[in-house]
């Protein structure tokens, strides 16, 4: 049997994985930067692989460290989750949900003074997910996902659809000149979901051409549009708070409908306690009060 890597190594590759950034990892740690990237080194001897590409602004992982990452990932929150359940606050139950972040922060966290007060005595975790794997990783109680609905295993409550129109700041707006808002810069997301050109062909229009910056996170995107770095292909959905408070307003009437919307996920192998229904229950009557 091989002889397994000390834990503090593998907990910092876990965190320098998630961060690609041996600095924040060092910050999230209480470590020094020098230190993580000395454990680093030793998990990799131990290994004999080399788990990172070093670049000149944080790190990348190697096809060794990508593979490596969920079952590292995976074998501590199954450690932490074993610990709670064993030493943790008795009687304290508390329900995880994973979703991606957008969806946390801009979907959920709205909803969830109103889950607390409906069920005061129920605890949440939330878990920000970055990427499918992590949904394995961190085995939660409840799922938000985005696709067609279909997972191997699961059991899926459609919550809302995805709907695509471009906005910018009040500010930004004001610069238009005839209506052309198409020759403001654009703000692109990396990532496989329908973007401008798809909307440009629903509204049968030449799509924006310049790019001020592109995000891997609606959140930062959101932002960026609202402080008026450029015109944003938005989620209606998730901006309808900024929509509401003005600090983004709508460019087009058109909308563009994506085949994959969000929804509730469950595993059904997986006995489930009265207060997760009930919180499964409320998150989907929570999408026509809100």
């Amino acid at each position: 049997m091989a002889i397994l890597p000390p834990l503090d190594w593998l907990r910092t590759f876990e965190a320098s994985a998630r961060h690609e950034n041996f600095t924040e990892a060092a910050l999230e740690l209480g470590l020094t930067q020098a230190a993580v990237s000395q454990q680093i080194r030793k998990l990799e001897a131990h290994l004999r692989v080399t788990l990172f590409h070093r670049l000149a602004r944080g790190v990348e992982l190697t096809a060794e460290g990508d593979a490596y990452v969920p079952s590292v990932r995976s074998s501590l929150n199954a450690l932490a989750r074993s610990t709670e359940d064993l030493f943790g606050k008795k009687g304290s139950n508390v329900i995880t949900i994973a979703c991606p972040a957008s969806i946390a922060s801009l979907w959920l966290v709205p909803r969830l003074a109103w889950i607390r007060e409906a069920r005061p005595n129920i605890s949440l975790s939330i878990s920000a997910i970055h990427r499918p794997a992590d949904y394995d990783a961190i085995n939660a109680d409840i799922e938000i996902r985005f696709g067609s609905g279909s997972w191997e295993g699961k059991i899926s409550t459609h919550l809302f659809s995805e709907v695509l129109s471009p906005v910018c700041s009040p500010e930004l707006a004001e610069k238009i000149v005839e209506g052309k808002w198409q020759k403001l810069p654009c703000i692109r997301l990396a990532g496989r979901r329908s973007g401008w050109s798809e909307w440009a062909i629903e509204a049968q229009v030449s799509p924006p051409r310049k790019t001020a910056v592109r995000f891997d996170s609606f959140i930062t995107a959101l932002d960026a549009a609202k402080a008026g770095v450029g015109v944003l292909l938005a989620s209606l959905p998730l901006s309808k708070i900024a929509l509401a408070k003005k600090e983004v307003v709508r460019l087009s009437p058109v909308e563009l409908a994506m085949p994959s919307g969000n929804w509730l996920v469950r595993n059904p192998e997986v006995k489930m306690r009265a207060d997760i229904e009930e919180v499964c229950r409320l998150i989907s009557h929570s999408v026509g009060n809100f």
